[in-house]
């Protein structure tokens, strides 16, 4: 373990000084020893006179002072705030982290995703708190501050700590994260719903180390790794590059295309989109179709309820058009695009033996169209 040294002594970046070694490459380390250690030097600076501040090395611009003012302590944890990690923040701008405060040293950001272990490489298992501060980083500092799209909706919170999380590894640095709502596990700390089936819930890969087929791994490993299980989920909503990953990967695998859902908690049949499906249907559907992440009951001929189709989207449409198909799973998937001839030829069958119905309780039938069954325009 590397030993600790006077706050002023260690101020910059630590990889030379702790004998070529990152953060997550040291050992027995626990969160309370880290996060003790920045309470003493946040306090230590609050009480010396400004004479004394020390400053810190950026590369490529000016130095920044070590002032408590630019210090903030975030949360490491979704669900507790108590346990907390210092960062400093970058005087220009304050959404901008430039390092964090681990073994008595300040780290660069890039530095603190770094390993010096060769045998970290792919993907491994988040287990140690060392790998979780790493998690941290990439999540709430590196995505969640410096590389994430202003434009978008999309944000990671700090993840739960208990929450299943692999790291991917590559030549040193750490590129990639992905985390898992297990099956059984609570959907949030308000209810007690909890997964019906194990979930793919963030995935991230730092920008540049992408489009080297990273995601579609991570999916792969993701799948694999509950081979035995009938049905895994992506947590809705699902981003358009994730789907553009998803269709090169099913294509890739199409022995997973009946198992990759998309599915909002806790991911019962009612609650689940077949991401296949999905995939194809806006490859042939008109682009005014809006392909939603809900789906609604069905019911068939006889009033039950049928699973084998409620991974349809809901198409919203006029009430004379289509809501569901009754097609098999097997016509579902395969779905090309001359499939709209065979939904005709249904809907002309279907609209038949309504007609008889009708015409049997003296029903006009002229110009009348089944709700519930319609072909695509």
């Amino acid at each position: 373990m590397m030993a600790a040294a006077p706050p002023e002594k260690r101020a910059g970046s630590a990889a030379s000084a702790a004998g070529h070694l990152y953060p997550v490459d040291i050992k027995d380390v626990t969160l309370e020893a880290v996060e003790a250690a920045a309470q003493v030097y946040h306090a230590k600076l609050l009480e010396e006179p400004l004479s004394t501040v020390e400053v810190f090395p950026i590369p490529g611009r000016k130095n920044v002072k070590l002032e408590a003012s630019l210090m903030r302590f975030l949360p490491l944890y979704r669900e507790d705030n108590k346990h907390r990690l210092l960062v400093l923040i970058d005087p220009q701008d304050e959404n901008t982290v430039l390092a964090i405060y681990l073994h008595n040293s300040w780290w660069l950001v890039e530095d603190a995703v770094k390993t010096a272990d060769p045998s970290r490489e792919g993907l491994i298992q988040v287990q140690t708190f060392a790998e979780r501060t790493v998690l941290f980083m990439l999540n709430c500092i590196i995505f969640g501050m410096l590389e994430r799209n202003l434009t978008h909706d999309v944000l990671f919170v700090p993840h739960s700590k208990k929450e299943c999380a692999k790291i991917f590894w590559r030549n040193g640095d750490a590129v990639a994260f992905y985390t898992v709502k297990a099956k059984g596990s609570l959907c949030d700390g308000h209810t007690g719903q909890c997964y019906s089936l194990p979930v793919l819930d963030t995935m991230f890969v730092r920008k540049k180390f992408r489009r080297r087929g990273l995601g579609m791994k991570m999916l792969h490993d993701f799948c694999r790794n509950f081979a035995t299980e009938d049905a895994v989920g992506l947590s809705c909503p699902v981003s358009a590059d994730m789907y553009r990953v998803c269709q090169r990967f099913l294509e890739t695998h199409p022995e997973e295309q009946s198992r990759l859902w998309e599915v909002m908690p806790p991911g019962d049949w009612s609650q689940r989109v077949s991401i296949w499906l999905k995939i194809q249907l806006e490859q042939n559907l008109p682009k005014n179709v809006n392909l939603s992440c809900q789906v609604k009951n069905i019911r068939d001929d006889e009033g039950q309820m049928s699973k084998r189709v409620s991974h349809v989207p809901d198409i919203k449409a006029s009430p004379d058009e289509v809501k569901v198909f009754h097609d098999d799973p097997e016509e579902v998937f395969d779905l090309q695009p001359n499939a709209e001839e065979h939904i005709q030829r249904k809907a002309e069958v279907q609209q038949r033996k309504e007609s008889k119905k009708r015409a049997g309780r003296e029903e006009p039938v002229e110009g009348r169209v089944p709700k519930h069954v319609r072909a695509m325009p």
